[in-house]
């Protein structure tokens, strides 16, 4: 017959001392040091029955409760008269106060340990989505359009849109030319005919004449010398234009066909 001996996993060998004390429900202040150790290492035994291996401080633990042990189970020595407190000290060890020291202190950060474990177990059970881009929902702030301007600023904007709104409401006037190029050019010929075919240009311009009437004058002259009726010179440099008619200039009214303006 077939006999499977099951054994719990434990941490250490404080581990295994607080199982058997929960098990006996002993008080860990007052630990059957006999019974504890006796099933200890039974515990051990069947460890290397199974052939599992045991570590060196699991031995070193058994090898502190058989001292433990032996220093309870020891007749106790007689009373030797010393001071007061050397005698409350003497009478008050225990050999179990280191143990039960180191194993209160472990039982804490187990239920420390514990703890974390059940957190851990219900933080898995919570399940997140991804991040998403909250970009869309934050909050668009318009910025100031006249941020960082003073008083002087506004008053100069001001000042710049009054100039502008006066432009504007400006008036032009338009005329039409008094007179057409082809017009004018007639008026040249007929100056130099009268003037025996040579003239100056300022007897063409007075004081009663207008800008338009003076461009009118010059382009005229230009289109005369283009159809070779007239030559432009000067004796010197800036000196008074000469307008001379040429004797082998085309007949009137040659232009009237080419003028238009």
């Amino acid at each position: 017959m077939k006999v499977t001996v099951k054994l719990e996993t434990f941490e250490g060998p404080l581990d295994l001392l607080l199982h058997l004390i929960d098990r006996a429900e002993v008080d860990i202040y007052d630990i059957p040091i006999k019974e504890i150790t006796d099933q200890y290492l039974e515990y051990l035994d069947a460890m290397q029955e199974l052939e599992l291996e045991v570590t060196s401080e699991f031995l070193v633990m058994a090898a502190t409760l058989l001292s433990i042990k032996s220093k309870m189970l020891l007749p106790k020595p007689p009373i030797i008269e010393l001071d007061f407190d050397d005698y409350m000290m003497d009478e008050d060890y225990d050999p179990r106060a280191e143990l039960v020291a180191k194993l209160v202190e472990y039982r804490k950060y187990k239920a420390i340990a514990d703890h974390l474990r059940d957190k851990e177990v219900e933080r898995s059970l919570i399940f997140t989505r991804e991040p998403e881009d909250l970009t869309p929902y934050v909050p668009v702030l318009t910025e100031n359009p006249v941020k960082g301007l003073g008083v002087a600023d506004l008053v100069e904007a001001f000042r710049k849109a009054m100039r502008r709104m006066q432009s504007r409401h400006a008036v032009a006037s338009i005329r039409k030319d008094e007179i057409s190029v082809r017009d004018r050019m007639s008026q040249v010929v007929e100056s130099l005919e009268r003037s025996g075919g040579k003239l100056l240009f300022s007897r063409l311009i007075d004081r009663e004449h207008t800008r338009d009437s003076i461009v009118v004058t010059f382009l005229a002259l230009l289109e005369l010398m283009k159809v070779k009726r007239i030559v432009c010179f000067q004796h010197q440099l800036f000196d008074e234009i000469v307008i001379q008619a040429r004797e082998d200039g085309k007949a009137d009214g040659f232009w009237a066909d080419e003028i238009s303006y």
